[in-house]
């Protein structure tokens, strides 16, 4: 089987490096990963504390975290690698506490060894969903701690598979997890793994730490001066296709934060929505274009903050972004119908503070109600997400019983 997933590593490896000719982001990856050996520093009498996340998400996630440590023990060397370009190219847009960011290299155990050699982590955490079987296995060889923060299990993952013993026996190496609902933790037990706690998901305190550290946005605040803005946060064509009408009919203050910022999406989006918009990078005063498109990335979380109603994207591919980011600022949330790998999104719908839609009739009436509730349901949203915080002092309590 250890063999199955050293090929298996390499074929990925493989397609990522052919991919790269014809696919910007392979590219970023591999190429991020150039003369990567002679780009490390060098570590002397420090306690290097390793985050690895996939991508900006799951650094989101483990921020609180490491900004904590940092801060109870400012000597310690925070360590940070990513998967993919997204989260390495834009990690620097996030207040943090890392003292050295870089990309993960392909987990094969010779890399693993190195890795682990070189840095010699004394307390390691994977974010969410990471688990490289060498890299773990290395670490612990290492007498390092290995932890998992924030992590979430469902049925359908591999560990809970007939065919899934060499991924189960990667699990039973982590020293702890700290899962972020109880089904995760039936999960764990019912693989006969109990090294866990529900502590929730740090990303709320993360949200509500942007909240009380928001940034003003002197072009975000003159745009909406006389109203509130409707915030569609990292949208796919399929999430514009589907609100044009009710944009263009209500002649609404909207900010659009697209997922993709290349040329060709924003050219899209732009002829989409009949030219009544703006760039962001263009925008001034006299401008009377009602619908503004932030150009570049890195200004959604604190654009929440000028909006009175969101529609976060991703919800009709499986993949939907965070629905945090606009609760804490009280903004009620519409997105699309394929949120059952969020059940965060779950929770909103049942606090009814959360829409799910598939067409325009369904957009429609979610508008209209939360437009007719708006004041009730942006003091229930701010509640909701306010009586969710407190994940990472839960882990910081159960690191010090260590």
């Amino acid at each position: 089987m250890n063999l199955l997933y050293s090929i298996g590593i390499r074929i990925y490896g493989a397609i990522l490096w052919l991919a790269q000719f014809f696919n910007p982001k392979a590219k970023s990856w591999v190429v991020g990963r150039k003369n990567f050996w002679e780009k490390l520093p060098a570590i002397e009498n420090q306690e290097v504390y390793w985050f690895h996340c996939a991508s900006l998400g799951e650094f989101d996630q483990g921020l609180p975290l490491m900004n904590q440590l940092k801060l109870n023990n400012p000597s310690i060397y925070i360590l940070v690698t990513f998967f993919s370009p997204s989260g390495f190219e834009n990690y620097h847009k996030r207040k943090n506490s890392a003292d050295f960011v870089c990309y993960l290299p392909l987990d094969t155990k010779a890399n693993a060894r190195k890795f682990i050699q070189h840095f010699k982590p004394v307390k390691v955490f994977f974010i969410k969903y990471e688990f490289w079987t060498n890299y773990i296995s290395e670490a612990k060889k290492s007498n390092a701690k290995v932890y998992s923060i924030s992590v979430l299990f469902r049925t359908d993952h591999r560990f809970f598979k007939w065919y899934g013993g060499q991924f189960r026996e990667t699990l039973r190496k982590i020293d702890y997890f700290f899962v972020q609902n109880e089904s995760s933790l039936k999960l764990l037990q019912s693989i006969d793994i109990n090294q866990a706690t529900l502590t929730g998901d740090t990303r709320f305190d993360r949200v509500i730490e942007n909240k009380e550290n928001v940034q003003k946005d002197s072009v975000l605040e003159a745009f909406t001066l006389k109203n509130k803005a409707f915030v569609i946060g990292s949208s796919w064509p399929e999430d514009e296709d589907l609100l044009k009408n009710l944009i263009l009919a209500y002649k609404l203050p909207v900010i659009i934060a697209p997922h993709d910022i290349s040329e060709t999406h924003l050219t899209q989006i732009e002829q989409k929505f009949e030219k009544e918009t703006v760039r962001y990078s263009n925008w001034n005063a006299d401008s009377t274009k009602n619908i503004i498109i932030l150009d570049s990335i890195g200004k959604l979380a604190n654009a929440y903050s000028y909006g009175q109603i969101a529609y976060v994207g991703g919800g009709f591919s499986g993949s939907l972004h965070n629905i945090l980011e606009p609760a804490v600022f009280g903004l009620p949330v519409i997105f699309g119908p394929k949120h059952k790998r969020f059940p965060e999104a779950q929770t909103f719908i049942d606090a009814g503070v959360g829409f799910s839609v598939e067409n325009s009739e369904e957009l429609n009436l979610a508008y209209k109600t939360i437009l007719q509730n708006l004041e009730e349901l942006k003091v229930k949203t701010s509640n909701l997400v306010l009586e969710s915080k407190g994940a990472t002092q839960k882990i910081i309590d159960s690191l010090n019983n260590d």
